[in-house]
């Protein structure tokens, strides 16, 4: 799998010519079109297909496959994609984020007996969107730019950007329904405005600005879970927990409820993205230094914080470390039983992840994928010291000083 940097998006869309006066085509983008939806129907493209290129679909095979059903069943808590009274959440749910693909020149489409079949045309890109949900953002920012600009529009969107009250925004929401309805089959307001929310705000996410919520401005900026489709931020929610009170205590009191089957497939998609990283950028070197493994591959993604006991923090790269099998089932571990955490070892561990995110964090000659807030997210919960939530962005000192402490 090739490791694709945010130039390398740019440079996919550059060459393609996304006007929709010339297209006509409504569905460039709508309503199912949110990041961890195209990131799933994007893996079960993958998983389907097992990265053949030549291999056709429809929307019914990627809807009907196992994997599929296993997926959309446990993560987003719907009915199974099988069963008929779902039929047409689930046309949408699958057929939209398809279409979106096609018309970004991922997938090919093809109209045979008024039913739509794909192929893969960029295997690359479709594999960067399965792989996490950040990426897919990404995508989406850049994707809905490059069609408003190709469409000739987008100055009234950098309007909106500059000067952020009800006129602007009621004069880009307008805007932007005449347009849909002069050059696409919609002739709907409603509908126009449903799809206006999925292309306002994953711009304003990018942008750090405000959006639509309700049908007006949006009175704060717009925040990650506003883009998603099944999505609760439990950063935000945990880093509030009063003093005192346990995880366990604050979750019943909130009403948090972790769903298993997602953390579960995140953590797995997290594993991945940080194996994909360490062997491109890293030569697989294992992230705790040892001579006696100088030469040895790290092959395993170890959760620092164990996933059984920490759920919330398992999806997490800041919370994974490339090791290789013997520090892994060794050293991490005691006598390979991976239920016993080595807790010597775990203070290595989050020493030297301290310095590999440092590291990355101020290269900007490498794609960054860690964050600064949700590294102290995971200390926070893993150590579970309220002194945490008190260090400045950046503070990699305080954060290594502290680390000792809770081990000394």
């Amino acid at each position: 799998m090739k490791w694709l940097s945010e130039k390398d998006i740019a440079e996919f869309l550059q060459d393609k010519d996304y006007d929709v006066r010339k297209s006509n085509n409504a569905r460039w983008i709508d309503q199912k079109c949110t990041a961890d939806v195209i990131t799933l129907v994007s893996d079960c493209v993958i998983e389907y297909t097992a990265g053949d290129l030549e291999k056709t679909f429809w929307r019914g095979d990627i809807q009907l496959n196992e994997y599929t059903m296993e997926n959309v069943k446990n993560i987003f808590k719907k009915p199974g994609t099988d069963e008929p009274m779902a039929e047409n959440e689930y046309d949408k749910f699958f057929s939209q984020p398809l279409e979106l693909l096609a018309y970004a020149g991922v997938l090919e489409r093809e109209k045979i007996k008024n039913k739509n079949f794909y192929k893969i045309k960029n295997i690359d890109i479709l594999q960067f969107l399965a792989l996490r949900e950040k990426n897919s953002l990404l995508f989406l920012n850049k994707y809905i730019e490059k069609v408003m600009k190709d469409s000739d529009i987008f100055d009234v969107f950098e309007e909106f950007f500059k000067v952020q009250n009800d006129k602007t925004y009621n004069a880009l929401k307008e805007t932007f329904k005449n347009f849909t309805i002069k050059n696409t089959p919609i002739q709907g307001e409603t509908e126009c405005f449903r799809i206006f929310i999925k292309v306002i705000n994953p711009l304003a996410y990018h942008r750090n600005i405000q959006g639509t919520e309700r049908g007006k401005l949006s009175p704060d900026k717009i925040s990650l879970d506003m883009l998603m489709y099944n999505r609760v931020n439990f950063r935000d929610l945990y880093m509030n927990k009063p003093k005192g009170v346990t995880r366990t205590q604050y979750a019943k009191q909130m009403g948090i409820s972790l769903n298993s089957s997602y953390t579960t497939y995140l953590s797995t998609k997290a594993k991945k993205l940080l194996r994909l990283f360490n062997d491109n950028h890293r030569d697989s070197r294992p992230e705790v230094y040892d001579e006696r493994h100088i030469n040895d591959l790290a092959t395993h993604m170890h959760h620092i914080f164990p996933e059984a006991e920490y759920p919330e923090i398992c999806m997490y790269v800041e919370n994974l470390i490339a090791l290789t099998p013997t520090q892994h089932l060794n050293y991490a571990h005691q006598n390979g039983n991976t239920q016993i955490i080595n807790e010597t070892y775990q203070h290595i561990c989050l020493i030297a992840k301290s310095g590999n995110i440092k590291e990355n964090l101020e290269n900007d000659t490498i794609e960054t994928i860690y964050d600064f807030n949700n590294f102290i997210f995971v200390l926070y919960t893993g150590l579970e010291r309220e002194i945490f939530k008190e260090i400045e962005l950046m503070d990699f000192e305080s954060v290594v000083r502290e680390i000792n402490l809770c081990y000394a």
